[in-house]
Order: structure tokens, then sequence, then C-alpha cells
């Protein structure tokens, strides 16, 4: 290490600042001034060397946080970039949209702040992106076989560039008019903007990986005809089912899944015509979920020009600090604040929504709400406890139930699990030989890093299954959690 003693004589977690509230809510630029390098090199000066890093076990691509970190603080930052892009294809996104498990599971997080590495791994990949290091990678020579991936989101996109590096013609198939998934629709610019996407996509058209989009697979083109056009299929597209909220006055105009809302909003500043855009602009505004899609729609509606915003959690107001049952190097369950919470509204918890209540119109006016109850591990409205919260736009951002499955299961009988995901073996293969899954749409949602890194299993697997043999690296198997997001 640069310095051994480093963790000693620099004790604190250092971030660069948020813009002011009052200028972001003004656009949907990213939140974060830009980033000090040098205050970054100080951070990755704190990383101790430790006998086993147990950063590995957070992170499920197996990042090399040590190596980089000690690269980082010697400002060697180009050589920091080889070792961070040895695991992890799109170390720019996860810099910005992972939760970073990696810095729970910091060894100096037992006793101080733990290691700032997601801040690290981000600016070392726009360090590269600024001095040019990010070069396309064409493979030497091409097998002869192809591969037809479908959805380019993060999971798709890992397996689309380890397999066109591998020599293999591959094609990604998106029914959107832009790549990126999630990516592209899903996340706001002030978390992602697009341009750094498009500096990662410049790449992967370079090696050689082919877009087709505004192309649905199993509408436009039929799984079996695709199936047949390809030596291999990936299926990555994702748990997009969204979890409803079936109480009384479900049916009333004014409630929208959150991804509805998210999507028209991500177009809309694209530059897109959005006819007939949800909005919250001058509207009371109550966002049912307390996650990340829900910190997503909170941020959303503070741009548009929100009345009100309300956050409703039918779940306890996590604890302030890691709880007894959630030792290190778990995940603990705290509260956070996240930048869209900083920008006000209110945020309520042991919140259950009873039902929506409308106007003369069938347009929601209001939710009747109850303080949450736990009865024999259910939670469950109390009696006696209801009272109405104004609204005129409510956002459901209650998770995901699974994968979109009815064209699959009926075009080539591809089987589904009791939780709605894709089936697989340990190979990352579906009931159907030669048909893959990688991603959310075999693992349920997750997290983005757990997208690329059974992106890149898949690829390998793929890759073993068309030629016998793969050098790609394989570092999780289909049913892996890492020991810091196992369960209490």
């Amino acid at each position: 290490m640069a310095d051994p003693r480093g963790f000693l004589k620099l004790t604190y977690r250092e971030q660069p600042p948020r813009r002011p509230v009052p200028v972001r809510i003004m656009d949907f630029d990213e939140v974060y001034e830009p980033t000090d390098t040098e205050m970054v090199r100080r951070q990755a000066s704190r990383c101790m060397d430790c006998g086993v890093p147990f950063c590995h076990t957070g992170c499920p691509l197996g990042n090399l946080i040590p190596e980089w970190n000690d690269l980082t603080s010697r400002n060697r930052w180009q050589a920091a970039s080889e070792r961070l892009h040895a695991t992890n294809n799109f170390p720019e996104l996860t810099g910005r949209l992972c939760p970073a498990p990696c810095e729970n599971a910091c060894v100096l997080g037992i006793n101080q702040p733990a290691v700032t590495i997601k801040r690290i791994e981000q600016t070392i990949a726009d360090e590269a992106f600024r001095n040019g290091w990010v070069k396309p990678q064409p493979p030497g020579r091409l097998t002869g076989r192809t591969v037809a991936i479908v959805g380019s989101g993060p999971a798709g996109l890992a397996a689309a560039q380890q397999l066109t590096r591998a020599g293999h013609t591959v094609a990604v198939f998106e029914r959107d008019d832009r790549i990126g998934g999630l990516l592209r629709y899903g996340i706001p610019d002030f978390k992602l903007e697009k341009a750094v996407l498009e500096l990662r996509l410049e790449q992967l058209r370079a090696e050689g990986t082919i877009f087709r989009t505004g192309v649905e697979i199993g509408r436009d083109i039929t799984w079996e005809q695709l199936r047949a056009r390809y030596d291999a299929v990936v299926v990555a597209t994702g748990a997009t089912v969204p979890r409803d909220l079936p109480i009384p006055g479900r049916e009333a105009a004014g409630i929208h899944y959150a991804m509805d809302y998210l999507v028209q909003s991500n177009k809309a500043v694209a530059g897109d015509e959005v006819p007939g855009q949800i909005t919250a602009e001058g509207k009371h505004v109550i966002v049912i979920g307390g996650g990340d899609t829900g910190s997503d729609c909170i941020g959303t509606a503070h741009r548009q020009g929100a009345l009100s915003v309300t956050n409703l959690a039918i779940g306890k107001r996590p604890a302030d600090e890691r709880p007894a049952h959630q030792p290190w190097p778990m995940v603990p369950t705290v509260f956070e604040v996240q930048p869209s919470h900083e920008e006000g509204g209110d945020r309520s918890y042991l919140a259950s929504t009873v039902e929506f209540l409308t106007d003369d119109d069938g347009h929601v006016r209001a939710l009747k709400v109850a303080e949450t109850q736990y009865v024999d591990g259910a939670r469950v409205p109390a009696p006696g406890t209801e009272r109405e919260i104004p609204a005129d736009l409510v956002l459901l951002a209650l998770g995901f139930r699974g994968s979109e499955r009815e064209q699959l299961e009926e075009q080539i009988d591809v089987a589904f699990t009791r939780l709605g995901g894709v089936k697989r073996t340990p190979d990352f293969q579906t009931t159907q030989p030669g048909v893959f899954v990688a991603g959310d749409a075999g693992r349920g949602q997750s997290l983005i890093v757990w997208a690329i890194a059974e992106g890149r299993a898949a690829a390998a697997n793929v890759d073993e299954y068309l030629m016998g043999h793969t050098a790609l690296e394989t570092f999780i198997q289909p049913g892996d959690v890492a020991i810091s997001l196992e369960p209490a």
C-alpha cells in the first residue's frame, strides 16, 4: 500500500458536495458537484490492505477493490482503470447506481466509516473516459457463431460485450426506441445523465455488437424464429411486471405505476414529445413504496413542480445505526436519506393504504390511510386509526413480481419459477437448450452489480455451450447470494 497507516491518519469519509437543493430541482442534471480527484485519492489511502478483504464478499462482481484503491492512492489512475475494468464492464454505472454492498462489508467499517469504494470506482471510470483510456476491444478473430440477446439493460449489455469480445456475432434486441433498458428509461438523469451511458455504448458498437431497437421479440419476431436464426439466445428482459395495490378505488384516474411515470419523464427529458404525459406539476403527489424507485419518483415530482410530495411506507422506520441482528459484513437495514429526500416532502412509516377516495369525476382525490400493526407477522391496518391524505397523483412503487411470461411460455415453452422468474439450471440455461437467461429475468428484482455479474456469467456459459470451452470468467452461479445479502 502507498501508506499502510493511511486509515489511521484519515478517519472520516469525504464525498463531493451535492448541488444546492433550490438549484438542482430546477433541472435534471446529476445531483453531485464535479468530483475532486485529490479528495478521492485521499479516501483511497484509507484502504487497510486487509488480510482478508471482505469487500470482495459484498460484491458479486469480484471487483479487485484493494488493488485499485492502492493504485488510486498513488495517482496511478490508468492502472487503476485497468484493474477496475478487469471484473466490471460498466463501473461508471455501478459507481452511480449501486447501493455499494462492498462498503457494508468493508473491514474498516467495523470501527470507522467505511472506505468510499463507490465514489472511488466512479471517479476512476470517469477519469478513464476523460483521458481516452477506454478503448474498443474487438475480437482478434470471429468464431462464426451467432448470439441473440433480448433486452439491453445491464445484464444484456454485459453479456453482449463479453460474447462479442469472445468472437461471436452478437445482436441485442430492444423493444424501446433507444438502448439501455431501465438504465435509459427507468433511472432519472439526476442519478445517471444519459451521456454517460452513450459513452459506453459507443465502445460496444465499435467492438462489433449489433443493436436492433424498436423490435419486440414475441410480436415483431417470434421466439421460435429467433431461436431458429441464432445459435444461442439470452433472455435479459428484466423483471418488469409491477406489483399492484388491489384495494377499493384502484380503478380511479390519477393512479399509476411508478415505472410508467418515470419512463415518460425520461423521454420528455430526452427531448421526445410525450402526448398525455403523467406529470406532477401543480399536484399533491403520494408515492407508495420506500425503495429506490420511490425515491426516483420523489425527485422527479419535485423537478416537475409538485405542490406537495408524500412518501408512504407500510413498514417500520429503519434504525439509524446497524441493528444487532445484522452484524458486519451483512447489508444492514438502516434509515437512508437519499438526495431526493433532501429536496422536500414528507416520509411516513407504518402507513397502510386502505382505500383510494375519488371525486365525482372518478379521479383520485385522497388516500385513506391507517396505521400498520403486526398480527402474527403480517402487516395489517389498525382499526380506528384511519386518516385521509389529499392526492391528485398516486404513484405505486411497490417493486416487481417477475418477468413477462406469456409469449415465452406459449412460443417456446420456457418454464417459470413460483416467484415469476425464468427457471434455469446452474449453467444459466432455461428449460429449452440453447436459450439462456441472465439478470432480473431469472433472478428477480435485484441490484445493478448482480445484473452485470449475471450477464458475465451467462456469457461464459453461452461461450462454453457454443465452443465446448471458454476463457470467459464466471464469478457467480445462478443461485448465489453474497454473504452480506443473506437475510437474518
